[in-house]
């Protein structure tokens, strides 16, 4: 499955909802954000369909992001559900681990190949005070539990931000020596108002990081289209480094997104979206909205003439 700029499409990422149990200061208002009517949130017979459809049409991959997924009632029956549909497919989440430690056994035996885990810091009290009151400890478990049920290999995504953990990139690179695991440095980009505010001034550049570790020697991982992999030497982990806004790689993006209201993104710095309920009113089958989806992937996002989406990063699902 191509889009009209020749790219193959077979990642899905699809936000099950846009509710948090933190609030990160780049990625949600202070107080939050209004519950939705159950009826507003994609349904799981929804996700259902366009996961089916997308398989058949060449989609290997999925992520279920949030929000925070596992606050979703019901998140190990949808995996399962997921599953089903698919015993090649390869199921994936991004959480912030809070309550990862009660579900990660759950999510192995549903099906749950493994797990990126947002983790901006190492600091207890820095932690508490970029998601507004979390629990660090919680995390710390929650990775734990990860590697205990097998959802491998274990990505940490580690927002750069300016000034609050741009002194900690040492010691999350010294955590790849000793343990195997990656690391992912990911530039800060802005969504809706409120992370645009946040983010003026706390801006770092993934170049920042190689010219201050020369250390760091390249490596070759054909596994993500969107990353580039170091590793320290003799180091058991590997770092990624994600460039969306100094190094674009859109020509390589390969994935469509399925926002927590049941809109399909084709970009996710673009304001378009298709809406998948009335499309399926218009008479349309999943596969042909996909389709249509797919066709309408611009050829590049356009952060770099400061045009941004206007949804916050919680109900698009990064």
């Amino acid at each position: 499955m191509k889009d009209n700029h020749g790219r193959k499409i077979d990642y899905i990422r699809i936000s099950v909802t846009d509710l948090c149990n933190l609030r990160c200061k780049y990625c949600m208002p202070e107080k939050g954000v209004e519950k939705k009517q159950h009826f507003e949130i994609i349904s799981f017979e929804e996700i259902e369909n366009i996961i089916r459809a997308g398989v058949s049409l060449g989609i290997k991959k999925v992520r279920l992001t949030g929000g925070e997924p596992l606050v979703r009632k019901g998140i190990v029956s949808l995996v399962e559900k997921i599953r089903s549909v698919s015993q090649d497919i390869d199921i994936a989440m991004t959480t912030n681990a809070v309550l990862l430690s009660k579900y990660a056994g759950e999510l192995k035996e549903a099906g749950l190949n493994r797990v990126n885990i947002s983790l901006d810091t190492l600091k207890k009290d820095k932690y508490k005070d970029i998601t507004r009151g979390g629990d660090i400890s919680e995390v710390f478990k929650g990775i734990e539990a990860a590697k205990k049920n097998g959802l491998f290999p274990i990505k940490m995504n580690v927002v750069l931000i300016r000034g609050f953990n741009s002194d900690e990139i040492d010691d999350f690179v010294d955590m790849t020596i000793k343990e195997d695991i990656e690391i992912r440095f990911i530039e800060l980009m802005p969504f809706g108002q409120n992370a645009y505010e946040y983010s003026e001034n706390k801006y770092i550049s993934n170049e920042e990081i190689l010219k201050s570790m020369p250390q760091l020697e390249k490596t070759e991982d054909k596994s993500s289209r969107v990353c580039k992999y170091y590793r320290m030497p003799k180091a058991k982990g590997k770092i990624g480094l994600i460039s969306p806004t100094s190094g674009k790689f859109c020509d390589k993006c390969n994935r469509i997104r399925i926002t927590s209201d049941a809109k399909i993104k084709p970009c996710l710095h673009s304001n378009e979206e298709i809406d998948i309920r009335e499309m399926v009113i218009d008479g349309y089958s999943y596969e042909e909205i996909l389709k249509v989806a797919m066709n309408n992937k611009p050829e590049m996002h356009k952060l770099d003439e400061r045009i941004f989406t206007s949804r916050e990063m919680n109900r698009i699902g990064g």
